[in-house]
């Protein structure tokens, strides 16, 4: 029967299988040398998912790279179904000779990872009709609430969620970027982003997320999975 996961039993899951948990959903990447590999490997993913692959799977198909992401569709969470799913592709995707991995490390040239733009408003109830309709966006599974996030149908741009204020805050931006990185690619992506002139606004809520900040005082958070289950 499948079973929604904890955020740290979907991560311990599948860690050693080359991927990573972020935001509700499991995700990694397979770096290719042509379109034709990547097809070839997308084809072979959808195969060994099976009757599964329309809820769980989705593909981003590149010439040098396919990601792979998978999240249960009807729960809007990652559940066992998902972890067993990763772990075929992992397996057929190295019977190809490819490997799948996360990119963590200077090395690579970007980590998998999901954006997330974040509004501040007093009324969100009265924001978010706006938001829908000028994006195009739609509700998450079993969150339709004047409160609830907003998502691309096509899964192609970042999710929108709302940050209730308590009062106005005249001369600070009240929307910013969230950055969800695997938890072992956190510290690296924040030490890189202070040597190229950022500062850290604050690290209380480390290591669910930092707040960070250009020379102008415009944010952004790097955010993991760690420390929301408190």
């Amino acid at each position: 029967m499948e079973q929604i996961l904890s955020r740290q039993e979907a991560s311990e899951a599948v860690q050693d299988h080359g991927w990573r948990y972020l935001l509700g959903s499991l995700q990694t990447s397979v770096p290719v040398g042509t379109s034709a590999q990547a097809i070839s490997l997308a084809a072979d993913a959808v195969a060994v998912c099976g009757d599964d692959a329309d809820r769980h799977l989705r593909i981003d198909v590149r010439p040098d790279w396919v990601v792979f992401t998978l999240q249960s569709l009807d729960h809007a969470t990652v559940t066992t179904r998902d972890v067993e799913l990763a772990r075929r592709i992992s397996a057929t995707v190295g019977k190809s000779g490819f490997l799948p991995e996360p990119g963590i490390g200077a090395g690579a040239p970007r980590s998998v990872q999901l954006v997330e733009i974040a509004i501040d408003a007093l009324n969100i109830a009265g924001i978010r009709p706006f938001w829908k309709a000028v994006l195009g966006y739609t509700d998450e599974a079993g969150a339709d609430g004047a409160d609830d996030p907003l998502v691309d149908p096509l899964r192609q741009g970042p999710a929108i969620w709302f940050q209730q204020m308590d009062g106005a805050r005249p001369q600070r931006n009240r929307i910013h970027v969230d950055i969800s990185v695997p938890h072992d690619e956190a510290p690296r992506r924040i030490e890189t982003a202070l040597a190229a002139g950022g500062r850290l606004v604050s690290a209380t809520r480390a290591p669910a997320f930092w707040v960070l900040a250009d020379q102008e005082g415009n944010e952004a958070c790097v955010t993991t999975w760690q420390g929301r289950d408190n």
